[in-house]
């Protein structure tokens, strides 16, 4: 029997309730499901990554297999296999003759380009669904943005508090304010009882999977093991489960915090199972409101919480597939300094910079604010090029996806775009590192320094990063009192820091 649609679930789609499956007769559909070398190499994934994708993969193809689909697997050792989701649904098609293609549409641009010559070039009507896992569809974001003189995000996140309910009482925000971030960044102390999040062990689907990483990237970026990833919705609901019960009370206050040798303090480390469809993203929320209803938690957990999902990922996505392709290649400050090599050895004497690659290395994780305002940070002051920075991010974190991490990080990280997604530069000294870490008391570079040798090189390149681009930044309002700091420098304080920083920038590698 020939089938009547051949339907393609791709890695970041493990939903059971999928657009394109719905509405599908399982005694005659054909679900394709397909472990490809493109996917696994078009950036130089943290082998953890590869691994959990392609262990969730399995499962979820066997939980449709139980559930009465039929299911077409194929892995990424099968001989036969194309390399590529176009070869392999031009291969299916030979095998099961559907009458049309139905799939969910693809997270990112590169494979939606893609599927977009599939009709012309296999012969077979495509229907790509639009993806009803997200809060704000594209068109909804298209026509919210369109006539806007300035996009933000803060605008866009009461819409969607209005539109979902969550902390509303009525029409006004829960506690009279909509935003609670003010009271979210408080250091945290090493004698804080510090939960951890649910880590699963590795079955023999997940073991297979690690062995087949291991032979085929032996040379890959990170650690493989140990592996503790949820690749199941079960598991993944029980990761779900010990941080609203744990780790959500203290997330907010602690959610800046970053502590030597704790790579999660209060973090849920969900994102990855969110992003590839093992936690719906909606309900979530949806469980810590009730949790700051019932008493559990503050307000101010819940709330950033909450605006990081129905805000933050929702808009950057939305800004994504608004400005895509040209965003990715928007350098606004014209830095074009290349990545240094220690992004990818961690073998550096900035023990800020150090701990945030050493847990990514181990990890495949570092949570946000070790991202924006260290790794970040010291690109954007270095005037590294941000397509090599977007490339470096995309590679080495399991929870990124180009369309959440691509504006995250030209856009919030290294205001490549202009300031379209954030209103300013995320630029700082190394005293925001120290007072919201304990990484500067073991580090090599004195904070308290700003130039000369043994001076943290965070402060003279902040200087330097300013002066350099002052024609395009001094406008902006947010920066108008750093400039302001900066003219009233002596001469020769200011020949000193940008002095330092030329030495700096002269040796990146050997930092």
């Amino acid at each position: 029997m020939t089938a009547k649609n051949l339907i393609l679930i791709m890695g970041d789609q493990l939903s059971s309730g999928l657009p394109a499956l719905a509405e599908a007769d399982r005694s005659r559909d054909v679900v394709l499901m397909a472990e490809v070398a493109e996917e696994t190499t078009y950036v130089p994934h943290h082998r953890k990554k590869i691994a959990f994708i392609l262990s969730a993969m399995r499962h979820f193809a066997a939980e449709l297999s139980e559930d009465g689909w039929q299911v077409d697997y194929v892995k990424l050792d099968d001989e036969a296999n194309a390399g590529s989701f176009t070869g392999e649904v031009a291969r299916a098609i030979d095998r099961h003759a559907p009458d049309r293609i139905r799939l969910t549409e693809p997270g990112e641009w590169r494979v939606a380009e893609m599927v977009e010559g599939w009709s012309d070039g296999l012969g077979l009507p495509v229907d790509v669904l639009p993806d009803n896992r997200f809060l704000c569809s594209r068109t909804e974001f298209a026509e919210w943005s369109s006539g806007r003189k300035q996009l933000r995000m803060e605008r866009f996140y009461r819409e969607m508090r209005r539109k979902t309910g969550l902390l509303m009482d009525g029409d006004k925000p829960a506690g009279g304010k909509w935003n609670f971030d003010k009271q979210n960044r408080k250091p945290a102390e090493t004698d804080l009882f510090m939960p951890r999040p649910r880590q699963a062990r590795a079955d023999d689907m997940t073991k297979t999977v690690l062995q087949l990483v291991a032979e085929r990237f032996p040379d890959g970026f990170g650690d493989l093991e140990p592996f503790w990833f949820a690749v199941t919705r079960e598991k993944a609901e029980q990761a779900r489960d010990r941080f609203l019960d744990e780790a959500l009370p203290h997330f907010g206050d602690y959610q800046d915090a970053m502590l030597l040798g704790e790579d999660f303090l209060y973090h849920s480390v969900l994102s990855p199972c969110i992003n590839v469809g093992l936690l719906d993203p909606l309900d979530l929320c949806q469980r810590v409101e009730r949790a700051w209803r019932n008493g559990d938690v503050p307000l101010n957990a819940a709330e950033g919480f909450i605006r990081q999902i129905i805000g933050w990922r929702e808009y950057v996505r939305g800004i994504y597939w608004l400005k895509m392709p040209d965003y990715a290649e928007m350098n606004h400050l014209n830095a074009t300094r290349d990545l240094p090599a220690f992004y990818w050895t961690g073998e550096t004497r900035m023990a800020c910079v150090r701990a945030a690659i050493d847990q990514t290395r181990r990890q495949a994780y570092a949570h946000h604010i070790q991202r924006l305002m260290v790794t970040g940070t010291f690109a954007l002051l270095a005037g590294i090029r941000p397509q090599q920075v977007h490339e470096w991010y995309l590679s080495v974190y399991a929870d990124a996806f180009e369309w959440v991490e691509l504006p995250n990080t030209l856009g919030m990280s290294q205001f490549a775009d202009g300031g379209l997604l954030g209103s300013k530069p995320y630029a700082a000294s190394g005293s925001y590192i120290d007072r919201m870490s304990d990484y500067c008391g073991s580090c090599t570079y004195s904070v308290k320094q700003r130039t000369g040798e043994g001076a943290c090189p965070f402060n003279a390149l902040y200087w330097d990063f300013l002066a350099r681009n002052a024609d395009t930044l001094r406008g902006n309002p947010r920066l108008g009192p750093v400039y302001s700091t900066w003219d009233r420098m002596k001469e020769d304080t200011r020949v000193a820091l940008r002095s330092s920083a030329e030495r700096i920038l002269g040796r990146l590698d050997d930092l």
